[in-house]
């Protein structure tokens, strides 16, 4: 059972992602604070594995709360969940120590999908922040290609290989459909296939092998 808890001063809001992460059979919420502060104060107590934090709170906000989760003995999975400004709070929010960066208005099927990926260990960023996170931790200096990651990328096929040039410059399943003419419920399924013939569970490590391949921006 994945035990999740929530940062958010927005009462409604806490209350919505209750809802949502109690209907899974998997995971269900533990607690629930209001401030920054008050989040450390729980999740030193309590353990829990995901911390879903917005930014923007009283107090201690949740880029300086999620700093100081990551410094507990048993720090947990931080998943910052917002609707402001994106790319200023990405870096902070990589720089801070979190783990995932979703906007407020994912799916509900998303978001589990989300804290089933970060109690796994893995990061779960949103496609529309997906370029920034791989400009982030990768610089704009584009490495020569290794040839680990080409033969990965060569196994795929031509219109997989399509999606990931588009996926590794950061467009969401919708954009990436509008741009090859395809619905969008195939262009996932094109994703989901890429993931596991990559080896990997999400769009930025998929990015980074698409970079690591020799990838760059005039490729696309």
């Amino acid at each position: 059972m994945i035990t999740v808890l929530l940062a958010d001063d927005d009462p409604a809001a806490r209350q919505g992602l209750r809802t949502i992460i109690d209907s899974s059979p998997d995971a269900r919420v533990v607690a629930e604070a209001w401030d920054g502060r008050s989040a450390v104060d729980q999740a030193r107590r309590l353990l829990p594995d995901v911390v879903v934090m917005d930014v923007r709170m009283p107090g201690t906000d949740g880029i300086a709360a999620t700093r100081q989760l990551r410094e507990l003995p048993t720090p947990p999975a931080v998943l910052i969940l917002t609707t402001f400004g994106l790319e200023e709070y990405v870096e902070q929010a990589l720089k801070a120590g979190a783990s995932g960066f979703l906007i407020k208005d994912t799916p509900p099927a998303e978001l589990l999908s989300a804290l089933r990926g970060l109690a796994e260990g893995h990061a779960v960023f949103a496609p529309e922040v997906t370029g920034q996170v791989i400009d982030l931790t990768t610089g704009e200096v584009q490495a020569p290609a290794d040839s680990r990651y080409t033969e990965l990328v060569a196994a795929l096929t031509e219109r997989q290989v399509e999606v990931l040039r588009l996926l590794a410059l950061g467009l969401s399943n919708a954009n990436i459909a509008t741009e090859l003419g395809m619905t969008e419920g195939t262009v996932k399924g094109h994703v989901t296939q890429l993931l596991a013939r990559l080896g990997v569970t999400n769009r930025v490590a998929a990015a980074r092998i698409a970079y690591r391949a020799g990838f760059s921006a005039e490729d696309v």
